[in-house]
């Protein structure tokens, strides 16, 4: 994956309040079918993206299947939700006769690309790191996670910190839907 690095593009690099990395990548759509996904697909909704490391393995599927299952939730706050790693969309197909089928697509960035954008590859092993974004419906990224292979997300949390930028109010610590904010930002 060196020469990944020493060839490839200046990332976009993914910064918190400035727009969101663009990208165009191929994906299983929530039709089962491949097509690809652009983030002006999602201009005027809220997107959560989260990239995971491989299918095929022990953590990712809980995350995955954890997102579907609450997916009502994200679209009841205006959002969508877009899940992928450096896999191939035929690695994503397999894996959903598994997996069962997904209430969003699940792209595939094999040119690592989009990856490196949002800062979550690691390339000397060529698989993303667990890294969780929100991008608001102009575009401009707002919310930004990034941690290590072993640890699973919490879509909780996710739901929670959509909940709160969508208030435009500061939010205090362990605050959630219901609770006072202190005030707008």
């Amino acid at each position: 994956m060196e020469e990944f690095i020493e060839d490839h593009h200046t990332p976009q690099l993914a910064s918190v309040s400035k727009p969101a990395p663009n990208f165009n990548v191929d994906a299983v759509l929530k039709s089962g079918e491949f097509g690809k996904v652009t983030l002006e697909d999602y201009k005027g909704k809220w997107l959560v993206l989260f990239f995971y490391p491989l299918d095929f393995t022990f953590v990712c599927p809980t995350e995955i299947t954890g997102f579907s299952k609450r997916y009502a939730e994200f679209t009841a706050l205006n959002a969508d939700v877009l899940g992928g790693s450096t896999d191939s969309v035929h690695s994503h197909k397999a894996w959903l006769k598994d997996l069962g089928e997904l209430n969003y697509p699940l792209f595939s960035d094999m040119t690592r690309d989009m990856s490196w954008d949002y800062g979550v590859l690691l390339p000397e092993e060529g698989v993303a790191l667990r890294g969780t974004f929100i991008i608001d419906p102009e575009g401009v990224l707002r919310y930004a996670l990034y941690h290590d292979l072993g640890i699973g997300r919490s879509v909780d949390e996710t739901l929670r910190v959509l909940s709160a930028l969508q208030t435009g109010e500061l939010c205090p610590m362990d605050w959630s839907e219901g609770k006072d904010t202190l005030g707008k930002a």
